[in-house]
């Protein structure tokens, strides 16, 4: 059975324009997902990137036409300057991987509310009434907000660690078992096909 570790950042955009189509393309190969979301700032700092507030102009100004054409093609909403952002993306990471952690079923729908509400919806995802409608959306336990934190908290920090060693310098970021990578919500298509035996 195929295995996808994806990495990903609640501050994303482009994690948010992933939609649930990472959960069809597993159902599809009868693959398995780990969900590892990281700190994507400091995921920068160790890999040559550069926060979006500090790129060139010219950079800028192609990544908000990027995103207004890929949401276009995703068919989701997004508003490219968002009332909250950046904010501080740990506490949604620790309730992902607090979900995860309890029942594995519905965490692609969990990071999608989280992209939703920080990207559609204008809401602060640093916000804990903010993360617990996005634990009921996805038919979670709300609570899951407040557990387990400390473990969330050494989890989010070792996804890290192990996103550098294994080659991750951006979100989202998509590892096969056979350590093939694929970078980019725009990707997907290859990871696809990659799983079909076609690349």
């Amino acid at each position: 059975m195929p295995h996808i570790d994806y990495f990903f950042a609640t501050l994303s955009p482009f994690t948010y324009l992933c939609g649930t189509r990472v959960d069809h393309i597993a159902a599809k190969h009868e693959a398995t997902i780990t969900y590892k979301p990281v700190d994507i700032m400091a995921l920068f700092a160790r890999t040559g990137g550069v926060p979006p507030k500090d790129r060139h102009p010219n950079r800028q100004a192609y990544r908000l036409q990027e995103l207004r054409r890929r949401s276009a093609l995703a068919g989701l909403p997004l508003n490219v300057k968002p009332a909250h952002w950046p904010t501080n993306g740990a506490p949604a990471s620790y309730a992902i991987i607090a979900a995860q952690n309890a029942d594995p079923a519905n965490v692609g729908k969990l990071v999608n509310a989280i992209g939703a509400a920080c990207w559609a919806e204008d809401r602060d995802i640093a916000q804990d009434d903010v993360i617990r409608d996005c634990l009921t959306k996805a038919d979670y336990d709300p609570a899951l907000a407040d557990k387990g934190l400390m473990t969330s908290a050494d989890t989010f920090a070792s996804n890290l660690e192990e996103a550098v060693m294994r080659g991750v310098f951006g979100a989202p970021f998509f590892i096969t078992d056979t350590d093939e990578r694929f970078w980019g919500q725009d990707r997907l298509d290859d990871l696809d096909a990659y799983l079909s035996g076609q690349i």
